[in-house]
């Protein structure tokens, strides 16, 4: 869907629903984790409402990732991936008057998102038993670094932490040297997106707990962890020790237990190559002259090609090494074996696949400046995502907002 549709104009251009109409999110969480959660929920039609900290002495104020990486007239452009389609909502929760606030906008919200150290919205009197006791059905995704329990509950947690204890980072770089980082906080992206899953399954869960005497339903906590939603995308990492005490490790750009599916030269840079299926590394040994490997009938199944993978790694960098990029995606596609290059941000703004998809889509922030963003994922047929909102600007919809709150009075 286009980015420059207005949600006002949107209900009126035949637009298809979206899965998240009328669900009301409040979001509390800074930085990476919770606020992407929200930002995926916005992509279907939640409305987010994302709360944040007004300027104080020393700070600009707003979330702070509004002030990470590289920033156009002070803003991060990345704030136009982390935030489209929500509000932003100045409300200092330091103070008694913005905890009431805040208390209030969650009255009426189906979920609210929070990422902060365990113990601090019980602090402020926003914990869930607080929150539930005005509003049952309301749903509340908790993200920390070890979650809401446990003797771990209290330690501060980053993402970068959290890879290292889910068994993630011991795994990434080359035999023998110190561990790399993946140059983005996975960690941060795989917990909100199990906090979104979360919030899915717990609006499922109150939509078949409607009663008379509980028309919302009956909400509930998510609590999710970001060293957990690490571990919980290691695969093998724990059944291999568990029988057989083996402890995986580091491996370069190979992928240890499954062969052929390496990272191999060529002429002109480098391709991924992943022959590790049956019939497919057939194909590939034929097409790069090896029909001795391609007959052998040790390497007709994996684990006789994981005994001798070094063999099979260097037949095939022999085979790539003589010819540039281009010519090896041209024969490997040709034979259906899965290749490609290995993207930079340039490979990935002008490739045509990525522009078929809509996954490069272009947004104008509040002062004109045009910027593509990632597009939206995954794919509905009958329920589509689509950004119909740039960033905001901190404190934008502020008055908007609160002023549409019922009054206490009015309850």
């Amino acid at each position: 869907m286009s980015a420059h549709i207005p949600a006002t104009e949107a209900e009126h251009a035949g637009v298809p629903p979206q899965a998240l109409a009328g669900i009301r999110v409040i979001e509390l969480g800074q930085l990476i984790a919770g606020p992407f959660a929200g930002k995926t929920l916005a992509d279907f039609g939640a409305e987010v409402i994302k709360v944040e900290p007004p300027a104080a002495e020393g700070s600009a104020g707003g979330d702070p990732l509004r002030q990470w990486r590289m920033l156009h007239n002070g803003t991060s452009v990345w704030w136009q991936v982390q935030s489209r389609n929500k509000r932003s909502v100045v409300l200092d929760l330091r103070t008694q008057e913005g905890r009431e606030t805040v208390r209030r906008l969650i009255d009426e919200a189906d979920v609210v998102i929070e990422n902060f150290k365990p113990g601090t919205m019980e602090k402020w009197g926003l914990g869930y038993e607080q929150l539930s006791q005005t509003n049952p059905g309301l749903i509340m995704l908790r993200i920390s670094g070890y979650g809401q329990s446990g003797p771990y509950r209290e330690r501060p947690g980053f993402a970068v932490v959290a890879e290292a204890m889910g068994g993630m980072r011991y795994l990434n770089g080359e035999p023998g040297r110190a561990p790399v980082r993946a140059g983005v906080s996975l960690g941060d992206t795989l917990a909100a997106l199990h906090g979104v899953i979360g919030v899915l399954l717990a609006l499922q869960a109150r939509h078949q707990s409607v009663r008379a005497d509980a028309p919302k339903g009956r909400g509930q906590v998510v609590d999710v962890a970001l060293y957990e939603a690490v571990f919980n995308c290691m695969e093998s990492l724990l059944p291999e020790f568990s029988a057989f005490g083996a402890v995986r490790q580091p491996a370069g750009s190979a992928l240890p237990g499954i062969a052929p599916s390496n990272a191999y030269p060529c002429a002109d840079g480098m391709v991924v190559i992943g022959g590790n299926g049956d019939s497919i590394f057939k194909r590939l040994m034929v097409a790069i002259g090896r029909d001795d490997l391609a007959q052998d009938t040790e390497l007709a199944s994996n684990p006789g090609r994981v005994r001798r993978v070094a063999e099979i790694d260097a037949a095939i960098a022999s085979w790539t090494e003589l010819r540039r990029v281009e010519d090896v995606l041209d024969v490997l596609n040709t034979v259906s074996v899965p290749v490609g290059r290995i993207y930079t941000a340039r490979d990935i703004a002008e490739d045509p696949h990525y522009l078929a998809r809509e996954m490069i889509v272009p947004v104008t922030t509040a002062d004109g400046l045009t910027v593509s963003v990632p597009g939206i994922v995954p794919k509905l047929s009958a329920t589509p995502g689509w950004i119909s909102r740039r960033g905001p600007t901190l404190g934008e919809d502020t008055e908007v907002v609160l002023g549409s709150l019922r009054t206490p009075q009015s309850d």
